[in-house]
């Protein structure tokens, strides 16, 4: 069985994405990893050079600033890495920059990679998502924060990057059939320093919208002001993921909550009992056909 990784990213120093922790948490899971390093105004070319493995290839990318409207640009920077993988790859395993795996899963991934190899209706495997804000001791707990989505696709290029790169399509729009796993993905993209923060979402709109200050009118100039948050979190209690641990310790900026004030709507609270009790969270948009 041969697996392959593939990711994208642009900008990663000076926007502070943990794309190096990325691509070192599937790493061992992989028989290499294609990697589309945009055109960055920084060194992040050489920062993916500097990872101490030959499973690393750089894909070299010019982002297409016409596909602004909904962030298409991500998903066909996704579709262009996915495409340059051969035909000889079993298994291709997406990860994001500012996503890690957690090591935890690294047993029941490869068991579920070698299972379902032959089995062709499965698309794809789905993997749980813990989603952090404002700093590395705060988890989203509503709707707004996806719960699942796909990050390991047959090689079957038939498949593509959907939207904004969140999840996966096959053909014209046909939902993936999917094998779920009980495997962590941790999403880092709501924790960075205010400032990197700030800069981060001023760029990111760009991709959005032909507004470049769209979305950022409530900020102040410079700095990211988490404590808008009009959501629900929670406090984390668990671990992060080994390759992250040097990150996390190396936070210099504080970030408070008061869980007491999560303004949680009756229908939030209604989804979360059912899926405390049953595993399944009702009434979600869903970018898969679970199996």
């Amino acid at each position: 069985m041969k697996v392959t990784g593939f990711s994208f990213i642009k900008n990663a120093i000076l926007f502070q994405y943990p794309i190096v922790e990325a691509l070192q948490s599937i790493l061992p899971l992989c028989d290499e990893v294609f990697v589309a390093v945009g055109d960055s105004e920084d060194e992040t070319r050489a920062l993916i050079s500097s990872i101490p493995s030959k499973k690393i290839k750089i894909v070299d990318s010019v982002w297409d600033d016409s596909l602004r409207k909904e962030g298409r640009v991500l998903a066909a920077e996704t579709n262009k890495v996915f495409q340059a993988i051969a035909n000889d790859t079993d298994w291709c395993f997406y990860i994001q920059g500012d996503e890690v795996l957690h090591e935890d899963g690294y047993k029941e991934i490869m068991e579920a990679m070698h299972r379902w190899k032959e089995a062709k209706q499965v698309d794809g495997l789905l993997f749980k998502y813990k989603h952090f804000y404002g700093s590395f001791d705060y988890v989203g707990t509503s709707s707004r924060w996806y719960k699942r989505e796909i990050r390991i696709v047959r090689n079957d290029k038939n498949i593509f990057s959907y939207h904004d790169a969140q999840g996966f399509r096959k053909r014209v729009n046909e939902k993936l059939r999917v094998k779920p796993l009980n495997a962590f993905i941790h999403h880092y993209g709501w924790v960075r320093p205010p400032d990197a923060m700030y800069s981060k979402a001023l760029d990111f709109s760009r991709h959005w919208s032909n507004d470049k200050h769209q979305g950022l009118r409530k900020i102040p100039t410079g700095v990211y002001d988490y404590s808008q948050i009009t959501d629900s979190l929670q406090k984390f209690t668990g671990t992060h993921p080994q390759v992250m641990q040097q990150r996390v310790d190396r936070m210099n900026w504080r970030f408070d909550y008061d869980i007491s004030h999560n303004k949680i709507k009756p229908k939030e609270s209604f989804k979360n009992l059912v899926e405390k009790l049953t595993g399944n969270r009702p009434f979600d948009h869903n970018n898969y056909k679970t199996i």
